[in-house]
């Protein structure tokens, strides 16, 4: 909870099975920290794989598939990933048969999360759950399981699930977000004007960060 009068707000649009967000996150997070900025972060859906099928894919196949990296290119990416997450006290466990997953009934979950005030919670327990601990995040079971974890109701967390009683305001929050201009992720939005692609590292947030109090300081006093 913000502790002054005006926290700055933040809007994070993100997919929770994407490595550069969940550091681009614990960057920003230190950044505030060390700035001492009080904030009010809010996420959004995006999808990295929207068609991807439920059974997902192998992770490594996907990115040749996606992107043409090679095996060595694949490697170097991950290498360089874990050596990014122990600098933010982040663990990634990559393994040959690491899985990309569709992640709809995931948003449909932190939608539902953020109106009992516990999207952060879950976000992140989704983060660590795909990248640390190698789970399934499209699976019902491990969702719900991490719903409960984050102080949600488990009976509760199965019926989002299973109605699908958000998935229209998802998609239409996808579309919002992409029709501003955000075509990948994070994508950080400050203070509902300054968009800024990409993780930025400690020191870019913090340059950032400074900027824009610099800007709100010089504000007219209405």
């Amino acid at each position: 909870m913000a502790e002054t009068a005006n926290p700055l707000r933040i809007d994070i649009v993100s997919d929770v099975v994407c490595p550069w967000c969940i550091l681009g996150w614990r960057q920003l997070d230190r950044a505030l920290r060390a700035t001492r900025t009080d904030a009010m972060i809010f996420w959004h859906p995006f999808e990295l794989n929207p068609h991807m099928p439920k059974q997902g894919q192998n992770l490594r196949e996907h990115i040749a598939e996606k992107y043409g990296s090679s095996a060595a290119e694949s490697q170097a990416a991950r290498d360089r990933l874990t050596a990014l997450g122990e600098e933010v006290g982040f663990t990634f466990s990559w393994t040959d048969d690491k899985r990309i997953f569709n992640t709809f009934d995931a948003h449909q979950l932190l939608h539902w999360a953020g109106e009992e005030g516990r999207a952060h919670t879950l976000k992140q327990a989704l983060f660590a759950a795909y990248f640390t601990d190698g789970r399934d995040v499209s699976d019902g079971d491990t969702l719900t399981e991490l719903a409960v974890a984050s102080g949600l109701d488990a009976s509760e967390a199965r019926a989002v699930l299973e109605d699908g009683r958000f998935a229209k305001t998802v998609r239409e929050r996808e579309t919002f977000w992409t029709s501003r201009g955000v075509q990948g992720v994070p994508a950080v939005i400050f203070d509902a004007q300054h968009l800024v692609s990409g993780a930025q590292g400690v020191e870019g947030y913090t340059n950032i960060l400074g900027q824009i109090a610099k800007m709100r300081a010089e504000e007219p006093v209405t």
